[in-house]
């Protein structure tokens, strides 16, 4: 395990971002080396395991939510691969690669079982997370996601067409305009990437690897759990972002459909509600029910 030094401990790469919390590069035996912030909780407190968005970094995703979830628990959130400072690879982009990536940060830190909390592209990382390394995980939080991102043949063609050419390109900057036939996910990118950000996340984004980017859109595109998603066993929440013009809130709730036991959480705004301060107090109250429900199965 590569200890490393503190990165952007205080603040964004720009230093006039928000504060964040200390950052380190953790070296993952044969699959590269990953990039974490952590916060310790109080003494005993269940360990979060924050799992960002596409597009996103742990510091995008996160960055309201560092301190008011850090009064409860453990938190560590790592870049995924191709996104930040997460792993760099030449091998196709995998979203069990990410999964398994995140398995073996839990092992480094020696963090046991964690409640697994997935945004967006986060949701099929937890839940692969759970399927693949199930000793790792205790509870599953998910935000704004679903179990498939794509419903039907023709859309699921265009989408991953679409990505697998633009992945096969050196020309990337088309990615946020938008996909062709695919509105939601046009508006998706539209909001997670507007025509003009703050520095300290322009930095952030400036760290991306653009080719895994493209393929992870790919990779969303042909994702889909709903067949396996009944046999998740541990306590989770769904929080519904009920004004999401990216991810219908329908489709989200097909996750509590499928989960035993899953109960709701509804956010009155939209997909990116995890960049206002509004988000902290429900995503608090979703992951204190998880841990609740862990301690009385124990």
């Amino acid at each position: 395990m590569e200890s490393g030094r503190a990165t952007a401990a205080t603040r964004g790469a720009s230093g006039s971002g928000p504060p964040l919390p200390p950052g380190r590069r953790i070296a993952l035996a044969r699959r590269g080396t990953t990039f974490v912030r952590e916060v310790k909780g109080p003494p005993g407190a269940p360990t979060l395991l924050l799992l960002h968005g596409w597009i996103a970094s742990g510091a995008l995703n996160w960055f309201r939510v560092f301190g008011p979830l850090s009064r409860h628990f453990n938190v560590i959130a790592p870049d995924l691969r191709g996104h930040g400072r997460g792993v760099r690879s030449n091998k196709l982009f995998r979203l069990a690669d990410c999964a398994d990536d995140c398995a073996e940060t839990l092992v480094e830190l020696g963090t046991g079982p964690v409640i697994a909390v997935g945004y967006s592209m986060g949701g099929p990382v937890a839940q692969l997370l759970w399927r693949r390394h199930r000793d790792l995980v205790d509870g599953l939080v998910f935000c704004a996601t679903a179990g498939s991102f794509v419903f039907g043949t023709r859309e699921r063609v265009i989408f991953t067409s679409t990505m697998a050419a633009a992945a096969g390109t050196t020309r990337v900057g088309g990615l946020v305009a938008g996909i062709p036939g695919m509105p939601n996910w046009a508006s998706l990118t539209r909001d997670i990437v507007p025509s003009s950000v703050p520095p300290w996340a322009s930095g952030e984004m400036r760290r991306h690897n653009w080719r895994m980017l493209l393929e992870a859109g790919h990779s969303l595109g042909t994702y889909d759990a709903r067949r396996w998603l009944p046999e998740i066993d541990v306590p989770t929440a769904v929080m519904v972002t009920q004004r999401d013009r990216a991810l219908a809130p329908a489709v989200q709730l097909g996750l509590r459909d499928a989960i035993a036991g899953a109960s709701v959480h509804p956010v009155d705004d939209g997909h990116v509600v995890c960049a206002k301060a509004s988000f902290a107090p429900p995503l608090i109250d979703a992951c204190g029910e998880v841990a609740a429900r862990i301690v009385n199965r124990s």
